[in-house]
């Protein structure tokens, strides 16, 4: 079962259209394993009155020993129809964990981020904050973040790039459910306002299923959904996807 534990949501938002990076999703429930993580590939070729292409990977790697787990997430999407780009998007995520208690952990994290359809040129982000475990058992997990950060974003209007700088909180709440040893259901819903100005502020939930194929590789369905109360200009409010792909772990 543990060799499942790994979803992929994101529109990260996950790492995502509304460019909230989803590592709830990403994270692996293991406490054996030093390393872990993950490496998926979504490709799809459609050719009919236009050729359309599609190129998805995220590669995951997970280090945990005694009290302090790190991780590295590197994603890239890709999506052209008759050589255009529909989507050209791409996140390096680095996440280092300390647990204080069984149930308190806190967290540091940097990010970097570019996603050329939502205008987005760079976004950097470097935040801390802590993470609950609300409830943990073997088919139930329920788990409550809340941090703060700091971003810098440079994006583009047809005539300039505008840059900015803002801090902001984020706040998560996250649930695993294992009904069975083959299947395995993740929700993660993030919400990051910005502090001197709360009507400004992102909203992001992905769900994803995994049904176990064979060993470590699986079958995953997942659905995005995501709001930007002051998007880059030209790109819209609310966004969301459905995704289908094979995903396969290590321990």
């Amino acid at each position: 079962m543990k060799a499942i534990t790994t979803l992929i949501f994101l529109l990260f938002a996950i790492y995502s259209s509304a460019q909230i990076v989803n590592i709830e999703s990403l994270r692996r429930v293991n406490d054996t394993s030093k390393w872990s993580g993950f490496t998926s590939l979504d490709v799809n070729l459609t050719k009919n009155t236009n050729t359309i292409f599609n190129l998805k990977n995220s590669i995951h790697v997970q280090y945990r020993y005694k009290k302090h787990l790190a991780l590295l997430v590197n994603t890239i999407d890709l999506k052209e129809a008759n050589d255009e780009a529909l989507v050209n998007k791409g996140i390096q995520h680095l996440r280092y964990n300390y647990n204080i208690t069984p149930k308190i952990a806190w967290e540091f994290f940097l990010q970097s981020q570019y996603d050329d359809i939502s205008n987005i040129k760079f976004r950097g982000l470097v935040g801390t904050g802590s993470r609950f475990t609300l409830y943990a058992s073997q088919k139930y997990n329920f788990y409550l973040g809340t941090l703060m950060m700091y971003e810098y974003e440079e994006t583009k209007t047809e005539t300039a790039t505008i840059y900015e700088s803002d801090i902001r909180g984020s706040a998560y709440f996250s649930c695993r459910i294992y009904p069975t040893d083959n299947i395995s259901f993740i929700s993660t819903t993030y919400y990051q306002p910005k502090i001197n100005a709360v009507d400004d502020y992102r909203i992001s939930s992905e769900t994803s299923l995994l049904l176990k194929i064979i060993a470590n590789l699986s079958f995953k369905t997942s659905f995005y959904y995501t709001f930007d109360a002051f998007p880059a200009e030209g790109v819209p409010s609310s966004q969301y996807k459905f995704t289908n792909g094979l995903l396969y772990s290590f321990d």
